[in-house]
């Protein structure tokens, strides 16, 4: 090939082409994270998320309204930058070689959809500390009783296994935070006069993007490290729904999605799946909750 501005843009495109491929490879896998994280755009370094004590629902209007004040102002979610970069060397072009690197540019873009994915689940590992100062699974969450008084609640079943997840994905607010400042945007150096081109003799090709997740609302997820057995998902399906918010209020959680690593998937399916048990009799659990299988949640 060659090497005039009009025959590397030309190739630019064509890179930029199999990126886009690799982008939609995935198909409804590539937005998992939607289904359980509010994604916000973000418009500065440091997001900072003034959350509901509890989700909001109306009350009798007697007398003046009442004012409902967002708290949490001290929680925020930092923005962090990621990139992913390639350098084809200037003699691949001459040479007419240049194809070669197109499936590398593909599974770039497959990456970068993969990406959010991956951060979500990074923090549901992580388990970071959330909005009320406790980590996102706890024993220890601060919530008021009818009486004003300080009380613990878990949303956090224990065990020592690979975790699953049962989550109410019904609402807006979900029970993670996916946030994005600069969208995943694959960029190129292909200008001969450029210092990087001259010094290194390759022209560079890569993806860039400023985001972060985090926890949100942990009234909407409840972990479980325990066997995935019919005993367990109903005990923690139970804790889910039975959670309230401050001073007693209901909040009429709905467990409507439950979330495995690959290495569950037989007995997910069994549990939520089969319509009858072990035994023969009728599997009361069966279609419950909608499976999700995540692949990337550990599996250990």
């Amino acid at each position: 090939m060659d090497l005039t501005n009009a025959s590397l843009q030309a190739l630019f495109q064509a890179y930029r082409m199999n990126f886009q491929q690799g982008m939609t490879s995935l198909g409804d896998q590539g937005s998992l994270y939607e289904s359980f994280c509010t994604v916000v755009p973000s418009t500065t370094a440091v997001e900072v998320y003034p959350f509901l004590k509890t989700l909001p629902r109306l009350r009798e209007w007697v007398g003046d309204r009442v004012i409902h004040s967002l708290e949490g102002a001290d929680f925020s979610i930092k923005n962090r930058k990621f990139e992913l970069t390639e350098g084809v060397p200037r003699d691949s072009i001459e040479d007419d070689t240049y194809g070669l690197y197109g499936p590398v540019f593909q599974e770039f873009g497959r990456s970068s959809r993969e990406h959010p994915n991956e951060l979500a689940v990074e923090v549901l590992t992580a388990n970071p500390e959330c909005y009320d100062g406790q980590p996102l699974f706890d024993t220890d969450h601060p919530v008021l009783d009818e009486n004003g008084a300080e009380q613990s609640v878990s949303n956090d079943m224990g065990g020592v296994g690979p975790a699953w997840y049962v989550m109410d994905l019904t609402r807006a607010i979900k029970p993670l935070v996916f946030q994005r400042r600069r969208d995943y945007d694959f960029r190129s150096i292909t200008s001969l006069t450029d210092s990087e081109v001259f010094m290194k003799d390759k022209f560079l090709f890569g993806v860039d993007a400023r985001v972060n997740a985090g926890p949100g609302l942990w009234q909407l997820v409840v972990r479980s490290r325990q066997d995935f057995t019919a005993a367990n998902y109903e005990a923690a399906r139970k804790r889910l729904q039975e959670l309230k918010g401050d001073y007693g209020r209901p909040l009429a959680l709905r467990h409507s999605h439950t979330m495995v690593p690959n290495n569950l998937e037989g007995p997910a399916r069994k549990v939520l799946q089969n319509a009858l048990a072990a035994g023969g009799e009728t599997n009361e659990w069966a279609n419950t909750s909608t499976l999700v299988m995540n692949s990337w949640l550990p599996s250990s």
